[in-house]
C-alpha cells in the first residue's frame, strides 16, 4: 500500500537531542484541517502522502478539530484502519492543557485532567499508548511538581513513551526539566512556535539552552499559520486560514505583518524560491530545531511544502536580510 521507498533519503531524520530518538526533519500537524468540518478522505490521502515520503511524526493534541477531539477520531480511524501494520514505524504524539470539556477538570495541568485527557485520546487514537505525552501550556494556578508527576505516571504506566513540553517560558522549562529528571524521567522534547515573523524562543534564550541541555526541539507553525507563503502577498484570499472563522488566524494579524511578508517575499524570490521554501529553510536551519510540524489542507499543498526540502540552503548574506527584515526582538507567542 505504501511506497516502499519511503526512506530512501528524501526526509532527513535527525537525533532529538541527546536520546535514541529520530525525527523527521518535517512533521505532520493535526492542528487544522483534521476535524469533522473537514474532508476525511483528503485527510487520509494527506496522511498516506506523507509516510510515502518518510514522515513518520504524526503531531496532534486532544483539543484538535473542530470539534475538539475530531482530529484523534479521524486520525485513529486511519491508523487502524490503514496503519495498523505500521505503527511501529510511527511516532504518534499528543497533548493536554487546553480547554477540552467543561467542568473544573477540562483543562490547565493537574494530574486529573492531563491523565483523564491521557485516556481519552488512547481511546480516540485507538491505541495502548501514544509515543510522546506533552504538557500543552504551563499552569499559573498549578505548582509543577504535580504536572511533572502526571508526565511521569504516563510513562511509568506505559501509556507514552516519552514526555514533552509546550510553550513554557524559559524560567519554568528549566524548573520543569529538574523535576522531571529528579523523578526519574528525561523530558525528551519542546515544542514552541518558532518562525521569521515569530522568534520568542531565540529571544527567551530557550533555543540555545536546548542544545546545551541537548534536549530535542519540534517547532510549530514555521509558515506563521500561512502567513509565510504566496496567498496572502496580495490579500487575504477567499476560503484562506485567515478568512476562516473558526481559525485562529485573524484578518488583523496579516494586516499587521503584511509588509513584513512583501519584503520577505522579495527576498525569497532574490533567492529563486518561494517564499514558504524561504521559511521552512530557515525554520530547520538553527541547529536546536529538530523538527518542523507542517499543516496541510489538500495533498497538493503537502507536496509544494515538502519540496522547500530541496530548495537551496540559506547562507549568511540571506540571513543577515532576513534579520534586518524581521529581527530577533521581543514577540509574543502564540498558542496552539
Amino acid at each position: 500500500m505504501f511506497d516502499a521507498s519511503r526512506y530512501d533519503g528524501r526526509m532527513p531524520y535527525r537525533r532529538c537531542g541527546d536520546s535514541g530518538l529520530k525525527l523527521p526533519a518535517v512533521s505532520l500537524g493535526f492542528w487544522h484541517n483534521f476535524g469533522h468540518v473537514d474532508d476525511l478522505q483528503e485527510g487520509r490521502r494527506i496522511m498516506h502522502r506523507a509516510f510515502d515520503h518518510g514522515i513518520t511524526h504524526f503531531d496532534l493534541a486532544n483539543n484538535y478539530g473542530p470539534p475538539a477531539g475530531s482530529a484523534e477520531e479521524n486520525v485513529g480511524r486511519i491508523l487502524i484502519e490503514d496503519f495498523v501494520c505500521h505503527r511501529d514505524e510511527l511516532i504518534i504524539s499528543t497533548k493536554a492543557g487546553h480547554e477540552m470539556w467543561q467542568g473544573p477538570y477540562g483543562d490547565w495541568g493537574s494530574r486529573k485532567h492531563l491523565l483523564a485527557s491521557l485516556d481519552q485520546s488512547l481511546k480516540r487514537l485507538r491505541l495502548n499508548h501514544v509515543d510522546i505525552f506533552y504538557s500543552h501550556r504551563p499552569d499559573p494556578n498549578t505548582r509543577l511538581e504535580e504536572t511533572m508527576s502526571a508526565l511521569a505516571t504516563a510513562v511509568n504506566s506505559g501509556k507514552a513513551l516519552y514526555v514533552g513540553l509546550s510553550k513554557y517560558p524559559l524560567k519554568k522549562l528549566k524548573k520543569a526539566v529538574k523535576i522531571l529528571k529528579d523523578m526519574g524521567i528525561r523530558a525528551l522534547v519542546y515544542q514552541p512556535p518558532y518562525s521569521i515573523l515569530n522568534r520568542w524562543p531565540e529571544t527567551e534564550g530557550i533555543l540555545d539552552w536546548l542544545l546545551e541541555e541537548e534536549i530535542g526541539c519540534v517547532v510549530f507553525s514555521p509558515l506563521a499559520q500561512g502567513m509565510l507563503t504566496p496567498k496572502y502577498l496580495g490579500g487575504i484570499p477567499e476560503g484562506s486560514r485567515a478568512a476562516r472563522s473558526e481559525g485562529f488566524l485573524k484578518v488583523e494579524q496579516v494586516e499587521a505583518q503584511i509588509e513584513k511578508v512583501r519584503a520577505l517575499g522579495d527576498l525569497a524570490a532574490a533567492a529563486g524560491m518561494p517564499l514558504h521554501h524561504l521559511a521552512m529553510q530557515w525554520a530547520l536551519k538553527h541547529p536546536a530545531v529538530t523538527s518542523a510540524i507542517i499543516g496541510a489542507r489538500t495533498v497538493a499543498q503537502l507536496d509544494d511544502t515538502l519540496a522547500a526540502l530541496q530548495a537551496p540552503e540559506i547562507d549568511e548574506e540571506l540571513s543577515a536580510a532576513i534579520d534586518a527584515v524581521s529581527p530577533m526582538i521581543e514577540q509574543k507567542h502564540a498558542e496552539g
